[in-house]
């Protein structure tokens, strides 16, 4: 592998098409405003880089970054590229990533608007994230100790699994499919509205009319806080351990819970039963132990 290191790189194309590189305290900025510096590269190495301008890893193959910066003029950073790895980096710019394939990020502060979108298998751990819009479209995702801040977050995502992690966002896991979320807490409000078999399990769930318009939605041993209208034509089995503002027309299943501020059944379609946890004589024996 060849070395490069201790420079500075501004011009177009810088390393463009380099194969099996190792690049070493290089700072990828100046007056030329370069782009695309390592576009169409292959097994490559950046430690301890900055990188300060657009495009730098399109279409890449074997990709290591560690202990770099990415700024926020360093945008569109990895689009199109396979074999990922990134750790202890700043990712800075919007759209740091779309379109990738085989991603593992660990130890990262992510401020990106947009990041993420059409990546096909990513695992992401002890990471903090900005985003609008973020992971969009994605599938295949495994994310650990993840503490994540922001809008519209892993709308249209499918095949996924979330662990300890940390969401504050808006409109978090619209029209996802098949995701199980595991001892998180996710705040904000319409949560995983149009979604397909999502689970949640041991969460804390915070905000407004969450999970309406579910399918195959379940809920084990979940709290619910300042949350009102929940469930509205969702199909939904859910164990819930802490009292809950209102329910609002579940369309089908069963909901236990020890207490409701108020259930609202207006809607003659509305099928689902809510039981309160204690009171026998309305318990459903869809909800009863086996």
């Amino acid at each position: 592998m060849k070395m490069i290191e201790n420079q500075t790189f501004d011009m177009e194309r810088a390393l463009y098409g380099r194969k099996g590189i190792l690049v070493n305290n290089c700072s990828f900025d100046g007056p030329a405003d370069g782009e695309s510096a390592f576009k169409e590269g292959k097994d490559i190495e950046a430690v301890h880089c900055f990188f300060n301008l657009r495009y730098p890893f399109w279409h890449d193959h074997g990709l290591t970054i560690t202990d770099s910066e990415m700024t926020e003029l360093c945008r569109a950073a990895l689009w199109y590229s396979t074999d990922i790895e990134i750790t202890d980096t700043k990712l800075h710019g919007i759209k740091a990533l779309r379109e990738c394939s085989d991603v593992v990020i660990k130890n990262c502060d992510i401020i990106s608007p947009e990041f993420g979108w059409s990546v096909r298998g990513i695992r992401m751990e002890d990471t903090a994230a900005v985003s609008e819009y973020f992971m969009m479209r994605s599938e295949n995702l495994t994310f650990r100790g993840v503490n994540f801040k922001g809008k519209y977050s892993f709308q249209y995502i499918k095949n996924a699994t979330f662990e300890n992690c940390v969401f504050d966002t808006k409109d978090a896991f619209w029209h996802g499919e098949n995701i199980t979320v595991r001892d998180s807490v996710v705040k904000g409000e319409y949560l995983a509205w149009y979604s397909d078999g999502l689970t949640l399990i041991n969460c804390k769930i915070i905000g407004t009319q969450p999970l309406c318009y579910c399918k195959n939605l379940k809920l084990i041993d979940c709290e619910m806080v300042d949350t009102d209208l929940a469930f509205e034509k969702s199909e939904v089995e859910a164990v819930i351990t802490t009292k809950i503002d209102s329910i609002k027309n579940p369309l089908s299943g069963c909901i236990q819970v020890p207490g409701a501020g108020e259930v609202i059944m207006d809607d003659e379609d509305a099928k689902g039963e809510v039981v309160i946890i204690g009171q026998e004589k309305n318990d459903c024996k869809m909800c009863r132990p086996a």
